[in-house]
């Protein structure tokens, strides 16, 4: 792969860029209910030395009743400055999946007009794989200055995904598996229905990743858009169940120069909640 410090690097790079002073490491790792792992936990026993870590549930917008929806931007300021995290610094984020959560925090800093950051190719798991340096110590952190500058078309509410739904006029990908897309499985949350957002295309967010947790290379992510039938040439609304894995999605296409994607943030834990929003099954 090529190492682009505004989307995705690999763990040489970051080995080699570990010490540098305005390089900034954030552990974001996130997992679904019932697969019994805890990621705060996780990240006090080991993480990447420097690393700070992310709590996705926790910063977010704790007013919304849907799941870790993108926070306001003055609480994604206090949270950084108290992170130690701000203006001039390059971001790096992995998780404990391999490339997994990471791709929410990236595309939560580019909500926020934040472009030197980067999710890590096959995060911790190939970093440690490969006998690279962890630590188990907090960093010490100073308050750090940061301004954002929300960039609103990189985000997309329910009312514009259902204009854009049935006016075609975007292309919508899903990032669920088949069976969830099609109907056929049950949501893991409970209370919603099951199906997908008319119009919309399935590409499982795994089509995008090898066996190790790295991203495929640009050739093969073309290669999987198309195959799931999607227009490249037309802006493209990601989405997913919460809006974790829709953000793997928005990172590919970010890789191949597709600059005109935005992200649902409700996704179908938003859509599959309202009995009058069109489902489409099978």
């Amino acid at each position: 792969m090529t190492d682009d410090p505004k989307t995705l690097v690999s763990t040489d790079w970051l080995a080699a860029h570990l010490r540098d002073p305005d390089l900034r490491v954030l552990d974001a790792s996130w997992y679904l209910p019932g697969t019994d792992r805890n990621a705060k936990a996780e990240y006090t026993v080991a993480h990447i030395p420097g690393a700070r870590f992310f709590d996705i549930d926790e910063i977010s917008d704790q007013r919304s009743a849907l799941p870790h929806m993108a926070p306001p931007p003055e609480k994604f300021i206090s949270r950084m400055r108290a992170m130690g995290v701000g203006d001039g610094h390059q971001v790096v984020i992995y998780d404990g999946s391999g490339l997994f959560s990471a791709a929410r925090v990236w595309w939560i800093f580019r909500l926020m007009g934040k472009t030197d950051v980067a999710v890590l190719d096959g995060g911790f798991p190939k970093w440690r794989a490969e006998g690279r340096e962890i630590e188990d110590m907090h960093p010490l952190v100073r308050d750090r200055h940061i301004t954002v500058q929300r960039q609103n078309q990189m985000v997309k509410d329910v009312t514009q995904v259902a204009h854009s739904s049935k006016l075609r006029e975007a292309e919508i990908i899903d990032a669920r598996p088949a069976a969830r897309f099609k109907g056929e499985a049950p949501e893991p949350r409970p209370g919603l229905r099951a199906g997908r957002i008319p119009g919309a295309r399935n590409l499982p967010y795994t089509l995008l990743l090898n066996a190790d947790g790295t991203m495929k290379p640009l050739v093969e992510l073309r290669a999987a858009f198309e195959g799931a039938g999607v227009d490249l040439s037309k802006p493209a609304i990601t989405s997913c169940g919460s809006g974790v894995t829709a953000a793997i999605l928005s990172l590919a296409l970010e890789r191949l120069g597709h600059r005109n994607h935005s992200l649902y943030d409700g996704s179908w834990a938003e859509w599959g909640m309202y009995d009058d929003l069109p489902v489409e099954k099978g």
